[in-house]
């Protein structure tokens, strides 16, 4: 039986809470899990920064080629794209907003950090 999916909700500019998304998204689909990764507003901006890790372990960028290397979706708010002048292409994820999430939750787990 396959595991249930995981989406995980960022809502907080927070490069703690960014790293803990990717770890634990990472962790998800190795396991074989549908996973997603949503920045809501103000998080899409840590798309945009280079958080240190702590000695030994990736940083943030380095998290971001392991998640997509593992197929989990980063989705990034519209809005916050938009209030932190960034692009989806640029920045290699996809454009999404609530309606959408919750649409396509299915019987995933909603995380929220």
């Amino acid at each position: 039986m396959p595991m249930r999916g995981l989406t995980i909700v960022v809502v907080q500019p927070d490069p703690d809470r960014w790293r803990a998304a990717l770890t634990m998204a990472c962790a998800a689909a190795a396991l074989g899990a549908r996973t997603r990764v949503y920045l809501h507003e103000g998080a899409v901006a840590l798309l945009a920064t280079a958080a240190a890790a702590p000695p030994g372990l990736p940083d943030a960028t380095e998290l971001r080629v392991i998640a997509g290397e593992s197929g989990v979706e980063l989705i990034a708010c519209q809005t916050g794209l938009a209030l932190a002048g960034l692009a989806a292409d640029t920045e290699r994820v996809a454009a999404g907003g609530w309606i959408d999430l919750l649409a396509t939750l299915a019987d995933d787990r909603l995380v929220t950090l």
